[in-house]
């Protein structure tokens, strides 16, 4: 339209996008509680109606995979704004970490559904990125001295693994902080080369 006033077709996608993302935060929040949650309850925290849900996410998996790719998506934009509000970089890696388990122990609820050749896809285009995140946190780390130089992120990941295997409890919390303790003695050495 020339008069400045927006076009019913923009206005449109506006709201479709936003519909989008309030079906993404809202299946972020349900499946967390509860990974069978039925779909029409997401679309109903969402505040759109079924057929909306469904004319975004043809499929339950769909949406899991949506879902989860936002959450590693802002998960790796995080270090920065992490790195910022802790009062150490061992401190920040420590949270980035913790929280990145918790998407890990959401998608391992999830089953199925992110087992699919689409489910590797997108779990594979999450590599770079939460990569040069970790970098970041380790970088941070190099600088005050919580780590040697010379450890590669990617094995650092692979590391840490092991907070999304601990018991999502107060005892697996527990091991969990016996088992950071040990990661960040073992850091503190220059790599082994190969």
């Amino acid at each position: 339209m020339t008069d400045g006033t927006p076009s019913t077709y923009g206005t449109q996608r506006k709201a479709a996008a936003r519909n989008r993302v309030a079906i993404i935060e809202a299946a972020h929040e349900l499946f967390a509680q509860n990974p069978l949650v039925p779909l029409s309850e997401v679309a109903k925290r969402a505040g759109v109606g079924a057929g909306t849900l469904y004319r975004h996410f043809p499929t339950r998996e769909d949406l899991i995979l949506a879902a989860y790719q936002h959450d590693i998506e802002r998960l790796t934009t995080t270090a920065d704004e992490v790195l910022a509000r802790q009062p150490s970089a061992k401190a920040a890696f420590i949270e980035w970490f913790e929280t990145l388990a918790a998407y890990i122990r959401i998608k391992h609820g999830l089953g199925d559904a992110l087992h699919s050749a689409a489910a590797q896809d997108v779990i594979t285009a999450s590599w770079a990125p939460a990569t040069a995140a970790v970098a970041k946190l380790v970088d941070a780390c190099v600088a005050e001295g919580t780590i040697a130089p010379g450890h590669d992120p990617a094995d650092i990941i692979l590391l840490m693994s092991f907070l999304w295997r601990v018991a999502n409890d107060d005892a697996g919390a527990a091991q969990g902080r016996r088992l950071v303790a040990a990661v960040f003695s073992g850091l503190q050495a220059p790599p082994q080369s190969v």
